[in-house]
């Protein structure tokens, strides 16, 4: 069956180019012209993927991506936004989002993004077989994408899972930010690794006991991270 995809934006010649392109690459389309009705689609059907725009009317994106998260809802979001300023960009991917286009765009790029996703996010067919890791209490399954803590699940967006799982299948090897950057997010963000420092606070108020005294994800001075079993 087809995956499905929710395009969110409140110009109607980017809708109608991003449905007619993204169609084209076989998936479903349902479309949304505002931040309220984004929300009340994304509760009533579960979408593979959700193209969201920044500025939209009633609600904007930050604030819908926001709601959505709040929600539980793990759908991965791909960001659009007229603007290219670096704390736009760093703020949508903290409140959620999974990556981050700016208009203009060519409807390939979009295409080739949201494959990207869809094959990270685990929503299309792997292509290789990864057994599970456990570290003490934790246990990270990756083909379903799941992770639990004493037994109890977790709730990540895709890209927290990613980066929990990048560092759990380096296990002992101090990880720079730079390489966690590029091995998770798969391109450079200019240098700029704040967005590595808050998915890894955001794992530690997830996983760890005390988040002051984190003792599954630590901070090497200067290097980098590293994943270690608890002593």
């Amino acid at each position: 069956m087809a995956q499905k995809i929710l395009i969110v934006d409140d110009e109607e010649s980017i809708v109608t180019l991003l449905k007619y392109n993204i169609e084209q690459a076989g998936y479903l389309t349902d479309m949304a012209y505002t931040g309220s009705s984004a929300l009340q689609k994304a509760g009533e059907t579960d979408y593979d993927l959700i193209v969201l725009d920044i500025m939209l009317p009633e609600l904007d994106g930050m604030e819908v991506c926001k709601q959505l998260r709040a929600k539980k809802m793990d759908t991965p979001i791909l960001m659009l936004t007229a603007k290219d300023e670096e704390f736009d960009r760093v703020l949508g991917l903290e409140l959620g989002a999974d990556d981050y286009l700016t208009k203009p765009f060519s409807p390939r790029e979009v295409v080739a993004r949201i494959k990207a996703i869809l094959r990270r996010s685990n929503r299309e067919a792997k292509e290789s077989d990864h057994n599970d890791i456990k570290i003490a209490d934790l246990v990270i399954y990756p083909e379903r994408y799941e992770a639990t803590i004493k037994g109890e699940p977790l709730v990540f967006t895709p890209k927290e899972f990613e980066l929990l799982l990048y560092l759990a299948q380096n296990k002992g090897r101090v990880l720079a930010r730079d390489q966690l950057l590029s091995a998770v997010w798969n391109y450079d963000f200019v240098g700029d690794t704040r967005i590595v420092d808050v998915h890894v606070s955001h794992l530690r108020e997830k996983i760890e006991p005390d988040t002051k005294k984190p003792v599954y994800i630590k901070t090497i001075r200067g290097l980098g991270y590293k994943m270690e079993e608890p002593k």
